[in-house]
């Protein structure tokens, strides 16, 4: 940025340049709190409006994309109509400025209809403006992540006149300058930005489109009534490649709406995760259960125990004499998620769910013995001088473990502060 000596708007806010809009958001509402007027003194309300006043500019600034880039880029002078070629904004003239926030190329006449230049000629020629990005999620299934997915669609978006070439008008028709910007191609008002809370923002005159001209109704092009650009449906391809996550933004490059002196800006996909009934993922790796019956964690099992994202049934040897416990947590290496751009795959992770026989599953008196015969024996009592016969509830539940106490070591409290410190995925059932 231009000028050392310039407030930094991310100081401003206490966040840092990587900021997110949430994070952005957020620490706006909390310094907008914190040095709103109404909330001090009389003698300290000066000071306050002044700090209110940064907290606002730096919000609106940067919460924006495109203003946020001219900042990171130009600083301050950025929105500084004063700062003239050889002042803190040199090197940025307005016509570069509203390019690069509307479109607008004012060339060697300057402004529209204000007549004179205004960061005239002799600048040489420029890249484009980018237009808007299109942002939207994209939900996909586990299995196509684990597979890769290709998928065609319909996109309905504007494309420039081609037979005004953009302008809006007939062959050889002037337009006038537009009266409600008066020819600036942007108008200002005041925007909510929270309760209570307004500041001041420039935006794209409605009426002329940003051109800051418009023709009377018979001299308009026939084909786009003016408007500079008509709808078209072309078809599109996404290409999601296997081992993709949730979060990642796939990129169609140029296919959002064009608008005459722009480059058109890209459609953006964010792949959003549908829940999966079995399997859980973190990062490369799968998790899921292992169900088994009582008699299988005892003796071993050879069988298929679950059937993968892409179909496969994988199955699982577990010999005679090795036993299986509850919540033991098997590892199956190269059975993850495949890795992009790699033949190599994380790990699947099982945990044991054993599923103990029905109450009365046994009545045979004779057989009771026999089991008590096959399995080890069970630990000496305990002796106590004094004993008490007590009964027990077998539907209990540690949800209700210091229920209604102020005690952190509550059994709720447990389990909902430490998901929440450690963030870890539960495996899905089967």
């Amino acid at each position: 940025m231009a000028d050392s000596t310039e407030p930094d708007l991310y100081e401003i806010l206490g966040i840092t340049h990587d900021a997110t809009k949430t994070e952005i958001k957020k620490a706006y509402h909390k310094a907008a709190l914190a040095s709103h007027p109404d909330k001090v003194s009389t003698d300290e309300r000066h000071t306050a409006e002044i700090r209110f006043k940064s907290v606002s500019q730096a919000y609106e600034i940067l919460y924006d994309d495109e203003t946020r880039h001219l900042y990171d880029t130009h600083g301050m002078s950025a929105f500084d109509p004063s700062s003239g070629a050889n002042g803190p904004g040199a090197g940025m003239d307005m016509d570069d400025l509203l390019a690069q926030m509307f479109g607008m190329h004012m060339g060697e006449d300057g402004f529209p209809g204000m007549g004179g230049p205004f960061g005239g000629a002799g600048g040489g020629s420029r890249r484009p403006a980018k237009g808007s990005n299109e942002e939207q999620h994209y939900e996909v299934t586990l299995e196509e992540l684990y597979k890769g997915k290709t998928t065609r669609f319909a996109s309905t978006k504007n494309v420039v006149c081609g037979t005004c070439s953009g302008s809006g008008g007939r062959a050889g028709a002037k337009p006038k300058q537009c009266e409600a910007c008066k020819g600036r191609g942007v108008t200002t008002g005041l925007k909510q930005v929270g309760p209570g809370l307004v500041t001041q923002s420039t935006s794209e005159c409605n009426t002329c489109k940003g051109t800051g001209e418009i023709y009377k109704d018979k001299e308009k092009c026939k084909k786009c009534k003016g408007q500079r650009v008509v709808e078209t449906k072309k078809v599109l391809e996404l290409y999601i490649p296997r081992g993709s996550r949730e979060g990642e933004r796939i990129v169609l490059q140029g296919e959002a709406d064009q608008r005459p002196g722009q480059e058109p800006g890209d459609i953006i996909f964010e792949l959003t995760e549908i829940p999966h009934e079995k399997f859980t993922r973190a990062g490369p790796d799968l998790c899921a259960d292992l169900n088994v019956s009582l008699s299988e964690a005892l003796t071993g099992f050879n069988r298929v125990v679950l059937t993968h994202l892409d179909g496969r049934g994988l199955q699982m040897s577990v010999p005679q004499g090795q036993l299986l416990r509850p919540d033991q947590v098997l590892k199956i290496a190269g059975e993850g998620m495949p890795l992009k751009r790699s033949d190599q795959k994380g790990d699947l992770y099982l945990s044991v769910k054993i599923k103990f026989p029905e109450d009365g599953w046994l009545t045979n008196d004779a057989s009771m013995q026999e089991l008590r015969h096959l399995l080890p024996k069970p630990s000496p009592p305990k002796l106590a001088e004094t004993v008490d016969e007590v009964e027990f509830d077998p539907d209990a539940s540690l949800d209700d473990f210091g229920a209604g106490s102020d005690d952190p070591r509550a059994g709720a409290e447990w389990e909902d502060e430490e998901g929440e410190n450690e963030g870890g995925a539960q495996c899905a059932q089967q």
